[in-house]
């Protein structure tokens, strides 16, 4: 399919998990894609992948954040679509009673932060043109509770699911579409390495899934490209649940 033939389409983290493979999928869908990350080896590698272009950005950087999307209007002329994805999960962020207050403020910053800076700066530019999609990657853990928890992980992912939907309802009647993505866990580097110290709290994690694995990034990339494209367009403020049915299950297959 070519839903999104010729559309400038942001993407950060695109230099590995869900990120890279969305900008697999973009392209595949006619997309010009921007990749920005912070890793430039990871983001070059991307963008050359997909003939796109890459921004070395750290998105908890306003500056940075600005010029992103500056360079993606000034060398494609729109910014269609951003997908703001970048994210961290990192094991010092564990139970409330763990946790310290430098650690809550990172995943705060990376995870939320980064999210209300690329959705101030790349909504005026859909302003202007009438139109635009904006995909922000919660988790489905903005819906359930955990008792594994990472504690600044879910409550940034909750932050991201509630201002998604505030932002899908202010901008909705000027065209610009705003939706949390909300995947259960993927296998991505992320979760390997989350879960390479501990595979008994992965075990614990995938017996509730009721489909019986986690997600390919491929499959969450598919779920983005359809929020970003016209197929979508009665789709804003959603929470977009692509979870393996975890958050519809009371118990589990056996």
């Amino acid at each position: 399919m070519q839903r999104l033939q010729d559309r400038v389409a942001v993407i950060t983290g695109a230099g590995s998990g869900i990120g890279l493979a969305t900008a697999h999928r973009f392209a595949q869908e006619g997309a010009r894609v921007v990749c920005a990350d912070i890793d430039e080896t990871a983001g070059a590698k991307a963008a050359a992948e997909v003939g796109g272009l890459f921004v070395r950005a750290d998105v908890t950087s306003e500056d940075d954040v600005a010029r992103m999307y500056r360079t993606a209007f000034d060398t494609y002329g729109s910014v269609d679509v951003a997908f703001n994805n970048a994210g961290i999960s990192p094991p010092d962020d564990d139970s409330i009673l763990e946790t310290g207050i430098d650690a809550w403020r990172r995943v705060q910053e990376v995870n939320l932060t980064s999210v209300y800076l690329c959705c101030k700066h790349v909504i005026p530019y859909m302003q202007r043109q009438g139109k635009g999609s904006i995909v922000n990657t919660a988790s489905f853990v903005a819906v359930m509770g955990s008792a594994t928890s990472q504690i600044s992980y879910t409550a940034s992912k909750g932050g991201v699911l509630a201002m998604s939907r505030e932002l899908g309802v202010q901008f909705a009647r000027e065209g610009i579409r705003v939706n949390a993505l909300c995947p259960g866990p993927v296998n991505t580097p992320l979760l390997q390495e989350l879960f390479a110290k501990d595979p008994e709290r992965a075990q614990r994690r995938l017996v509730h899934i009721p489909i019986g694995r986690f997600a390919e990034a491929s499959e969450i990339a598919a779920a983005v490209a359809f929020l970003a494209s016209d197929d979508a367009s009665f789709i804003t403020g959603s929470e977009f649940l692509v979870d393996g049915g975890i958050s519809g299950a009371y118990v589990t297959p056996l």
